[in-house]
């Protein structure tokens, strides 16, 4: 039996729908009883009427607008994630949930939906625009959005009540079997919002934390995310019929039920708050027995007294594809939110020759749950413990003023606004010379640069290097011929200012830090002081 394309394009649902129903004349054809054929039949069925969510094309950036230069080396992390990727399914929870086998390979087909009091139009929709963009991050069709100006979110529903039948025919309409809300709602909201629209209904942190669990590697990561997620999950537990509820204890134990029914006198949900209340400790132990590895290595660079710079900004910026193309990390690229978790940590050098350290941290999200920054409060120490922070913002973004804002929000979080701040203004191959004078006014001594095509990197560089600190020890030594390792770590970790040589061995007069000051003092050359004049 023909069978749809699994690479078939889904941005746009009128081309979709006449491969469907292509493929269902053919299915017909050939076995009028197949249950595919049914399905697709239904599915090519549906009522229209309801334009698709902007102009039906996909919220994230289209082109290779996040990287893609050889910088990025082999990428087998993208494949690894693509290979695994869910396609076009065959029906939706609405319509037939009998298929169970054929519903766990579709993408799920979801409506956004938020609230914005009168005035903040141009950020609401900014806002529906990145949400559409994490739901297709976390695998979803971004089918439609609905917006609702109100001065304050329905305190039972979220959205009123004649929105909320509104987007109940939507959702029928459509097909939709997920409505996500572009805040934070409350579980009562959810749960009353469900009972009105008849679908799923998630908010804009369980969509992040989908993403999150999704792209997590490495072990710290992966329990990171998974602490996050129980917080979440904590206060949003109910019951689901009796099997939750059931109380077992005392003479009328299970029910009535007599003899071998009577138990604790525990519910069952009360049951699973406890058992997630001892997995979250167990996870913060984890964690916390995971931090003496990475202090171990911080200490060493402070020791060397080797500068670190770390990396960060909004998500999708192009962080890693700054860092790829400055030190060749191979960090994975993809055209996605949060494509990369893990703080990855590589060496680089000055013109000079001093060596300091670049530092590719977790990308940041308006409206980021407060629990992905507490989970994460490890991972974005290395922000706070860098001598320069690199401040990536997306010049092609709609709203660059709010990413900036946003970013310097959690940095704000994690105690590091003291530290030195570069903007860069990346993607900048993307905008045109109106976009740049803008950009330029907002902040004056930003730094235009293009991942992908190597614009402005050598004045990126050079702009790293001046803000870098610089040892502040002066020494004037004479190093043996048989102790070169010394002359090497004053190349690498101070700077050196003249060399000359003689029978004695090498003459070296740099600035340095003052651990290494001290390994150099018994090679120190005595400067004659300056004859004074008169």
């Amino acid at each position: 039996m023909p069978r749809p394309p699994m690479d078939a394009p889904q941005d746009h649902a009128n081309d979709t729908d006449v491969d469907v129903e292509a493929v269902v004349d053919d299915a017909s054809a050939t076995d009028p009883d197949d249950v595919v054929a049914r399905v697709l039949t239904s599915a090519a069925s549906r009522s229209s009427g309801y334009t698709l969510f902007g102009s039906g094309a996909a919220a994230l950036q289209t082109g290779d607008a996040s990287g893609g230069s050889s910088d990025d080396g082999e990428q087998y992390d993208r494949e690894d994630r693509q290979a695994l990727r869910r396609v076009a399914g065959l029906s939706t929870e609405l319509e037939d949930v009998t298929e169970v086998e054929y519903r766990q390979l579709r993408l799920e087909n979801v409506v956004i939906i938020g609230v914005y009091p009168q005035g903040a139009l141009h950020d609401a929709e900014n806002s529906l625009r990145e949400l559409a963009a994490l739901a297709e991050t976390a695998g979803a069709v971004v089918l439609d959005g609905l917006l609702q100006r109100k001065p304050h979110p329905d305190p039972s529903t979220y959205l009123g009540r004649g929105k909320a039948q509104e987007l109940k025919s939507i959702v029928q309409a459509l097909g939709a079997d997920t409505v996500i809300a572009d805040t934070e709602l409350a579980p009562s909201q959810r749960r009353a919002l469900e009972d009105a629209v008849g679908v799923k209904v998630i908010d804009r942190t369980a969509v992040i934390l989908d993403i999150f669990s999704q792209h997590a590697k490495s072990r710290e990561g992966k329990a990171q995310v998974e602490l996050a997620q129980l917080e979440y999950l904590l206060p949003r537990l109910r019951g689901w019929g009796e099997s939750m509820s059931r109380q077992a204890g005392g003479q009328v134990g299970g029910a009535g039920a007599g003899m071998g029914s009577r138990g604790p006198g525990e519910t069952k949900i009360e049951l699973d708050r406890r058992r997630i209340h001892t997995r979250m400790a167990k996870l913060r132990k984890s964690i916390t027995a995971m931090k003496p590895a990475r202090e171990a290595k911080r200490a060493n660079r402070r020791r060397n007294t080797v500068p670190s710079v770390a990396i960060a900004g909004y998500t999708n910026a192009g962080k890693s594809s700054l860092l790829n193309r400055i030190t060749k990390a191979g960090v994975l690229v993809e055209n996605s939110l949060f494509a990369t978790l893990d703080a990855t940590v590589r060496r680089n050098v000055t013109s000079d020759g001093r060596e300091y350290t670049l530092a590719d941290t977790v990308g940041f999200v308006r409206n980021l749950p407060h629990q992905l920054v507490e989970a994460f409060r490890s991972t974005l120490e290395e922000v706070a413990d860098s001598d320069v922070i690199v401040h990536v913002v997306d010049a092609a973004h709609p709203d660059p003023a709010g990413q900036i804002a946003t970013v310097r929000d959690v940095i704000g979080e994690v105690g590091a606004r003291h530290i030195p701040e570069l903007v860069v203004f990346n993607k900048a191959d993307l905008v045109d010379d109106g976009q740049l004078l803008v950009l330029r006014g907002l902040v004056p001594d930003a730094v235009f640069v293009s991942a992908r095509t190597g614009l402005g990197i050598d004045e990126l560089m050079e702009r790293i290097e001046t803000l870098i600190p610089s040892p502040s020890n002066e020494v004037h030594v004479i190093v043996p011929f048989d102790r070169g390792d010394l002359v090497t770590l004053l190349h690498e970790r101070g700077k050196v200012l003249s060399t000359d040589y003689d029978e004695r061995g090498t003459i070296v007069h740099a600035l340095v830090g003052a651990e290494l000051a001290a390994a150099l003092a018994p090679f120190a050359e005595v400067v004659p002081a300056p004859a004074v004049a008169g």
